[in-house]
């Protein structure tokens, strides 16, 4: 066979070559490309069903709002939110209060708050978010720690406080997502603080921004 026919057909078949890597290339990159879009467009979504349900409570002070629409009867009955009582950080159940005003409180139908024992139960068995806002501050010159938060057996926040001499908060919000049973004693809800040997002198809870609360996923 002819040398040059040769080279000719090497040259054809490096180029078929080096259209199916560049094809292969780029087939690989729009796959990668999709996959990435497509778990962002999943993280949104979730993000965006979270959101309307913010781990926050606020009252509806509105008088332009019927009191009995059936948004905010739900609210009433399926969330509870219960804020921070006591500033001092100490190793104790930590003592909450529901929010209350104009006749609304933040404690929903569907739970029971024992005031007594600062505790919160679910009246209805089912899939509950459960979360905790802690907002500290410094008064002094504070020393640096580990300060820890658990709700039952369903949630542990923990917040690593630094040594410091200015009134910057410092701010965590922790929560979960988990089942519980109706009207059972043993899953009553007590949040229980636990801070290190070396206390956190001149730290100091802050009342607002502070509490705990949930509501009925499903």
């Amino acid at each position: 066979m002819d040398e040059e026919s040769l080279q000719k057909s090497e040259r054809r078949r490096g180029s078929c070559l080096d259209v199916f890597l560049v094809t292969s290339i780029i087939f690989l990159l729009v796959t990668v490309t999709a996959g990435a879009a497509g778990g962002v467009m999943v993280v949104m979504r979730l993000q965006s069903k979270l959101q309307p349900q913010s781990p926050s409570f606020q009252l509806d002070t509105s008088n332009t709002r019927s009191r009995d629409t059936p948004d905010l009867g739900y609210k009433m009955q399926n969330f509870v939110y219960v804020q921070a009582v006591s500033s001092e950080l100490n190793n104790s159940t930590m003592q909450w209060a529901p929010v209350n005003l104009d006749a609304q409180t933040s404690v929903g139908s569907n739970f029971l708050f024992d005031a007594a024992q600062h505790s919160l139960m679910a009246k209805k068995t089912g899939i509950y978010f459960i979360y905790i806002d802690l907002n500290l501050t410094c008064t002094y010159k504070c020393n640096g720690g580990l300060l820890s938060v658990s709700v039952g057996d369903k949630l542990t926040c923990k917040v690593e406080l630094p040594e410091k001499a200015d009134s910057t908060p410092v701010t965590r919000k922790c929560w979960t997502v988990s089942e519980l049973k109706g009207n059972v004693t043993e899953q009553r809800l007590l949040s229980q603080m636990t801070v290190p040997e070396k206390a956190l002198k001149y730290w100091r809870l802050e009342q607002s921004g502070s509490g705990f609360g949930m509501f009925l996923v499903a």
